[in-house]
């Protein structure tokens, strides 16, 4: 229980947050009738991924994949919860999780596996960078 209250949580709900910018985009094109090509999605997930990782991989981030595990989740919290604001204004109905409660557990995995992945590829660049887990911790 200490090591998840040792995170920093700013920085997790920071980048969970920066995530945002997915879901936002799909939302604008929407609104404006636009087709994005499909590479548009794939390209800012991996933007927001490589952000994740340069973010927390060139710091001396305690416990890089576990900040990154909650960043993906604490992401997919607020999308929901955004999903749930938005939908009705937009559409006039509940959509998303929320209007469909079982969904809200794939939208958890799938984003606890992207921060899993992130924080295992920002835990390389800290040990390429020769940053170990007693010099994260010290830098406290």
């Amino acid at each position: 229980m200490n090591t998840i209250k040792s995170l920093q949580w700013p920085l997790i709900a920071g980048l969970g947050a920066l995530a945002l910018v997915r879901p936002l985009v799909n939302i604008v094109e929407h609104q404006l009738d636009v087709s994005d090509p499909p590479a548009v999605p794939i390209v800012i997930t991996l933007v927001i991924s490589a952000v994740w990782i340069a973010v927390v991989g060139l710091s001396k981030t305690a416990r890089p994949v576990l900040t990154l595990l909650f960043t993906g989740l604490t992401y997919a919290v607020l999308s929901i919860i955004l999903s749930g604001i938005l939908s009705p204004i937009l559409t006039g109905e509940l959509q998303g999780p929320l209007a469909m409660p079982i969904a809200i557990i794939p939208v958890l995995l799938t984003n606890a596996v992207w921060g899993l992945a992130a924080g295992g590829l920002a835990l390389l660049v800290q040990r390429l960078r020769g940053v170990r887990s007693r010099d994260a911790v010290e830098s406290r």
